[in-house]
């Protein structure tokens, strides 16, 4: 009995040395904790750019810094930022409908998807009559993957913190938040649809189609 009771009231004891209220985290440790977000997302911002057509990604991170000015942007290089940013979603958006073929040759012929079937766009005329023409015909799901396309683009440049503080020099607290998760918002929903549906075209810039 001597022995629970000393056991009761260290228990007790204990329980009276606990605060009442849990600590809040400090600026430093909430800072961390941001810089660690930001660092996970600019490491998904690689895998998203996995389901854009690799030109268009290379040609965006190539002028971006240039355009851009490193983020120190005039007038000027934000009207050439803007530009480059719709040239490449509108490259995305139309890369979406391009797709392969393997010739009787075996070489690798493109072309653009088309309600009818599939216009060849490196001259060497229509798809073989082996070729069944409806397997290439635009579907509605071609248009889902292009808007796709274009949105994860938007996130692959919302990530750009040269593109950012170019036109966001000094942003308020929250746009900050929506710069910050606007983005992954977007890389998650993009994704989840190409995980759903899966892009069977393998156009420019994509890999080389097996068919």
């Amino acid at each position: 009995m001597a022995a629970k009771k000393e056991d009761m009231e260290a228990h007790h004891h204990e329980e009276e040395q606990k605060p009442l209220l849990v600590p809040e985290p400090s600026d430093e440790e909430r800072m961390t904790m941001v810089q660690q977000a930001i660092s996970q997302t600019f490491k998904s911002a690689a895998h998203l750019a996995n389901l854009l057509p690799t030109g268009t990604v290379l040609a965006f991170q190539v002028l971006s810094p240039i355009l851009t000015n490193l983020g120190r942007c005039t007038d000027a290089n934000r009207i050439m930022t803007a530009c480059l940013v719709a040239l490449c979603g509108l490259s995305c958006f139309i890369l979406s409908f391009t797709d392969s073929f393997h010739d009787a040759a075996g070489k690798i012929r493109y072309g653009l998807a088309t309600f009818r079937g599939m216009w060849i766009i490196d001259g060497t005329g229509p798809l073989p009559p082996e070729i069944p023409v409806a397997s290439y015909r635009i579907k509605f799901i071609d248009f889902v993957h292009a808007l796709m396309s274009v949105l994860i683009f938007a996130a692959v440049a919302l990530f750009d913190k040269n593109v950012v503080s170019c036109f966001y020099p000094v942003p308020s607290e929250d746009m900050e938040q929506v710069l910050t998760a606007l983005p992954v918002t977007i890389g998650v929903f993009g994704s989840a649809v190409f995980v759903a549906f899966p892009a069977t075209r393998h156009g420019i810039g994509f890999p080389v189609s097996p068919r």
